[in-house]
């Protein structure tokens, strides 16, 4: 469900298309400190990963040598990469890691999230330039994703590890400069020794400033696909212009996102997108869905009735039409297709509450499947047709549940610290994604401009494991989106 006002205030932008890889392509790299033996660096353009080789004594003391592949930065960021080691090493005492940095001088002041060759994983900084470098250490080993955050002079380090949530080691405040250099270094704690790392899932995001709403003030845009079996996320396509949703096609060729009110095809072998044809509706909002036949997309598209404005279901052709009413009444907001596209599933307000219902794909009279007080949303069929889950705030946090289609049967799935909204069932029915919000997003929101997490779970019960770390919310992941084979999840991230 999103909130229709801001689908009607929004203009429709003139698209700056950048380049895929514009935010890899300001990165460059350079030896700090004069090391005895040169680094290097190369940038693999399909995988989007980095490869670091450096030497250096340490990155201690009152001064450092290591290899550092860097960009300069104005005002706050989060900056994140998953990483390794390369090779079994020579000094256990070899570091990899993000680092942040005031100037590229040997002596200037840093933070760092490091990660030394033995698994000690630790935020270093120095607070003076030429002073003494301090360190906080970290209770996690050898963590494969870090993140670094510059808020204002605070500085905070968190990592992850096996797919859990990300884990703050700690903050440290320093003076700096409004831009410094954030990146990737590596040192080999030996001056006659290489080390080599690799850096993936590399991400450079800028927040929202506090005085920006995200619906006044919607941010630039990239579009990416995560890699389920490999955890590597490629970005395909980034924007000056606000888009949402991706739904994948059945036939696995195309991408369809919403922007601006209109509806755009995106084609995955060309990476050029095209407006779809929607008739009369132009309000579009980013509850859509292709069916499971292909052939047809549910949209929901603010239909202006009786002095006011509120989000109606229709459908048009994949390939563009007119648009087809579905339900009377409104808000309606669409969430799936039943696998026999005999029924959509749906989040509406009725009588000041939001619930779950279907109706007929040729419309006629709508079915309530909740009744449960506060928000049931995001409703979805799974690819078998014997369940619909959705996320409910029954519980006093946002969890998953599910139901039989004929709304009996209601179980949570979920039940943890996080906010957990829309769960997308893989189409060969083993797992669900869903996105979660920090505890501190309150239970009944799904906003924009946030550090969220996507979140993968077997559709029968089990662990859920972080797959993604990323600034978004709104607009992420908010329909269905898996390839059709199962593999890879589109979904957008943000940054100002």
């Amino acid at each position: 469900m999103k909130k229709i006002v801001l689908l009607f205030t929004l203009t429709v932008l003139s698209v700056n298309v950048m380049q895929a890889q514009q935010m890899f392509q300001k990165f460059s790299g350079e030896d700090i400190g004069n090391p005895k033996l040169k680094g290097d660096y190369t940038f693999d353009k399909k995988s989007q990963q980095f490869t670091l080789e450096g030497a250096g004594y340490n990155i201690w003391f009152d001064r450092d040598e290591f290899y550092f592949v860097s960009q300069e930065v104005e005002g706050d960021f989060i900056f994140s990469a998953n990483m390794e080691f390369i090779g079994e090493g020579v000094d256990p005492h070899r570091k990899m890691g993000l680092m942040i940095r005031d100037s590229k001088a040997e002596d200037a002041v840093y933070m760092d999230g490091a990660i030394h060759g033995d698994g000690l994983t630790s935020l270093q900084y120095r607070q003076n330039a030429g002073g003494e470098t301090m360190e906080l250490s970290s209770e996690m080993k050898a963590p494969e994703f870090v993140q670094v955050e510059r808020k204002g002079n605070e500085f905070i380090f968190r990592v992850s590890k096996d797919g859990r949530p990300l884990q703050e080691v700690g903050k440290v405040k320093l003076e700096t400069g409004h831009s410094v250099f954030a990146g990737m270094f590596v040192s080999s704690h030996n001056e006659e020794v290489i080390e080599k790392a690799r850096f993936s899932n590399v991400r450079l995001e800028k927040p929202a400033p506090e005085d920006v709403d995200g619906y006044q003030t919607p941010s630039p845009s990239r579009l990416e696909v995560l890699n389920i079996e490999t955890g590597n996320r490629e970005v395909i396509y980034e924007t000056d212009t606000h888009i949402e949703a991706p739904n994948w096609s059945r036939n696995g060729k195309f991408l369809v996102y919403n922007s601006g009110g209109k509806l755009y095809k995106f084609d995955l072998k060309k990476q050029k997108p095209a407006e779809i044809n929607t008739g009369f509706a132009t309000n579009n909002n980013n509850d859509h869905g292709i069916s499971f036949d292909g052939k047809t997309m549910a949209i929901s598209h603010g239909t202006e009735e009786n002095g006011s404005r509120h989000s109606i279901i229709y459908t048009v052709p994949i390939k563009g039409g007119t648009p087809k009413r579905i339900t009377a009444e409104g808000p309606s907001y669409w969430h799936g297709w039943s696998p026999d596209d005999k029924w959509h599933t749906y989040c509406a307000e009725r009588n000041g509450n939001y619930d779950v219902y279907k109706i007929p794909d040729g419309g006629g009279e709508e079915i309530r499947l909740t009744t449960a007080e506060g928000l049931d949303d995001g409703p979805e069929y799974s690819p078998d047709g014997k369940y619909i889950y959705f996320n409910s705030v029954r519980t006093g946090s946002m969890e998953i549940w599910r139901m039989k289609p004929d709304g009996s049967g209601q179980e949570q799935v979920t039940d943890d610290e996080y906010q957990n909204w829309f769960a997308h069932p893989s189409p060969d029915g083993k797992w669900l994604i869903m996105i979660s919000y920090l505890p501190d997003v309150p239970a009944g929101s799904h906003p924009h401009n946030k550090r969220v997490m996507l979140r993968m779970m077997p559709a029968d019960g089990g662990e859920i494991k972080s797959v993604a770390f990323l600034y978004g919310g709104q607009g992420t992941i908010n329909v269905p989106s898996w390839s059709p084979d199962s593999k890879k999840v589109a979904f957008m991230s943000y940054t100002y």
